[in-house]
């Protein structure tokens, strides 16, 4: 796969992560008839944040296709499927839901390569969204990243704009080897900029979203756009800030954020998921381990509190880090 490229003479435009998401999907299915999708509303209704709006009028019903509530059931179809050369993409609405789907996915997709001694493959996508927002309450509003990054056998994407959206789900798409693409409530509406040339991201390259020299902020998702908010209010007092995105989480990046980790010497990690057995406490044992003598302090920790996410929204704001908490753990770590 390549890194993104674009034309030379590309238009420059601005459209939503949700429309990139849903050109990734329209761009591979036209180019690849293997390609399909499935989930529960994603073809009359186009998807309950409407990723796939459109799709089923263009490609017909037997690529996109509705199904029962029955995560489980429809997964493993989606696992068969792959196995046997087609190239699913599965959605679950929210990634509390992917829970039901955990056998197919761990226990079947994630070992079946290893299992039949790299002989066959299975080329699925999970896409799925997670986090909090908007109220949904603690069975709706889990960050459950780090189950599937424990898991051998898994890639993990979790894009923060339009578009890396666009572009890293391209990749996953032609990736050979499962993927678990996490998508964010909150970014579906966001912004930014994506060229109308065809690009991919390769999966396992990072971003350096804002180049600094006083502390390196790591962050994916959502926590992005709040870190990049929060190195501008730091800027302000002096302190310029780094912010890194890793943006797949299997692979990570490790030389990128080493990298930025040996140039600033201060290190601070922001999820949304909750502290305990979190992805930013294995990200700081591998700058311990390899970049220790490079530190000038402690790595700081920013994390979601350890308590199911509260219905009211201003306790649902409190549960998670918020700008003012980076700030903060940023001043702090300096």
């Amino acid at each position: 796969m390549n890194q993104a490229v674009t034309g030379k003479n590309q238009q420059k435009r601005n459209i939503m992560y949700r429309e990139a998401l849903n050109e990734a999907l329209r761009e591979e299915m036209r180019r690849d008839p293997s390609v399909f999708v499935m989930g529960v509303g994603i073809a009359e209704r186009g998807g309950s944040y409407k990723v796939t709006a459109g799709l089923l009028e263009e490609f017909g019903g037997k690529r996109v296709i509705d199904t029962p509530i029955a995560e489980a059931s429809f997964t493993g179809l989606g696992v068969g499927a792959a196995i046997t050369g087609m190239r699913p993409v599965v959605e679950i609405l929210f990634i509390d839901f992917t829970l039901l789907t955990l056998d197919q996915v761990i226990n079947q997709a994630a070992k079946y390569k290893f299992m039949t001694g790299d002989t066959r493959s299975v080329p699925l996508v999970l896409r799925t969204q997670g986090g909090v927002g908007n109220g949904l309450a603690a069975q709706h509003s889990q960050s459950l990243e780090a189950l599937f990054y424990h898991i051998p056998g898994l890639k993990l994407v979790m894009p923060s704009t339009p578009y890396d959206a666009k572009g890293l789900l391209k990749s996953a798409i032609r990736c050979d080897d499962p993927v678990i693409f996490i998508e964010h409530k909150l970014l579906y509406m966001n912004e930014g900029e994506v060229p109308e040339d065809d690009y991919c991201i390769e999966l396992g390259k990072g971003d350096i979203k804002r180049s600094g020299k006083d502390v390196t902020l790591i962050a994916w998702s959502n926590m992005v756009p709040r870190s990049l908010s929060a190195a501008q209010k730091l800027a302000e007092d002096g302190i310029d800030v780094e912010v890194i995105d890793p943006r797949t989480l299997v692979p990570l990046d490790k030389e990128l954020i080493l990298e930025s980790v040996r140039k600033t010497e201060h290190v601070v990690i922001v999820q949304e998921a909750v502290r305990r057995g979190g992805i930013a406490s294995d990200i700081a044992s591998i700058i311990q381990a390899e970049a220790f003598d490079y530190l000038d302090a402690p790595i700081e920790i920013i994390a979601g509190m350890n308590t199911p996410i509260p219905f009211n929204l201003i306790l649902e704001s409190a549960c998670i880090p918020q700008e003012t908490d980076i700030v903060e753990s940023v001043k702090k770590c300096m």
